[in-house]
């Protein structure tokens, strides 16, 4: 398989959610995304006006979220640097959000908490490139999960929080419960042209381009388990974004190649747009700049 455009990035996630004023407040106010739209059922947020990068939609009679299904672990916001990402912490804790965890992977420095529904969200800053790991082999990164120095990274930043996040910040990975991981890395690296990166147990983690990982994969809860009913809130499209039209060409012939009859995109999809669901269900659509 080729492998995907190494100038992929992660465009935007559609989130299925039980109050969309609650959850539409605590992505503005808590997380700090600028409000881009709200209509009465949807909600567009994000730095950039002309590409949400979070869409909420409200479910009519929403059911609670079955911890064990298959589904997402969390949509993580990279920011620029560690001031940017001590500037949200800070932000987060003075509206009195609860974090629920925090690591230092080497390669980033992260820190986890849930939106009302109790969809995962990683708030996280990079190392420089030159400074990640590599094992033995050159092949990947190393990542680990060790203590963050939270004292450290809060100096950073000691003002008072801007209000919204900075016009920089982006998502840099999903991160998927899924029921099978050797199963769904091989649709991601076959199928996608994705490269594994790191494996720890039960997990893995791909990318484009050398990033230490657009997408993460884990069984920890979800071991064959199904995915949430379409009544609990959830993920319900990742939208990637490739560099030019020729890059969707490529993935398209890719796809087919590697997925033969099997390979349908959404047929209600405009032109200049791949869609399809991983083994896990999840959609994803593929568009270029």
């Amino acid at each position: 398989m080729t492998p995907i455009d190494p100038d992929l990035r992660i465009r935007s996630v559609a989130l299925a959610v039980s109050d969309l004023a609650r959850s539409t407040d605590f992505y503005e106010r808590v997380l700090g995304l600028p409000l881009i739209v709200r209509e009465r059922q949807l909600a567009q947020l994000g730095p950039d006006p002309e590409h949400p990068a979070l869409v909420l939609s409200e479910i009519a009679a929403a059911t609670p979220l079955p911890p064990g299904a298959s589904g997402l672990y969390h949509v993580a916001w990279l920011h620029a640097n560690r001031a940017r990402l001590a500037e949200t912490v800070r932000r987060v804790a003075a509206a009195g959000w609860p974090f629920e965890g925090a690591s230092d992977h080497g390669v980033s420095e992260a820190l986890y908490l849930s939106d009302p529904d109790g969809l995962g969200i990683e708030i996280y800053a990079d190392r420089p490139r030159e400074r990640w790991e590599r094992p033995a082999d050159g092949d990947g990164v190393r990542m680990v999960t060790l203590p963050l120095d939270l004292e450290d990274l809060l100096a950073q930043f000691d003002d008072e929080p801007a209000p919204a996040l900075a016009p920089e910040t982006t998502i840099g990975h999903v991160h998927l419960k899924v029921a099978d991981v050797p199963r769904a890395a091989a649709f991601y690296r076959d199928a996608l042209g994705f490269e594994e990166q790191a494996q720890l147990p039960q997990a893995a983690f791909l990318a484009a381009g050398g990033y230490h990982h657009h997408v993460g994969l884990n069984s920890w809860q979800s071991r064959g388990a199904a995915g949430a009913p379409d009544s609990a809130p959830g993920l319900r499209r990742i939208e990637l974004e490739l560099s030019d039209a020729a890059a969707l060409d490529a993935l398209e012939r890719g796809l087919a190649g590697a997925l033969g009859d099997s390979y349908t995109s959404s047929a209600d999809e405009p032109d200049e747009r791949i869609s399809l669901r991983d083994p896990d269900g999840q959609l994803l659509s593929f568009v270029h700049r």
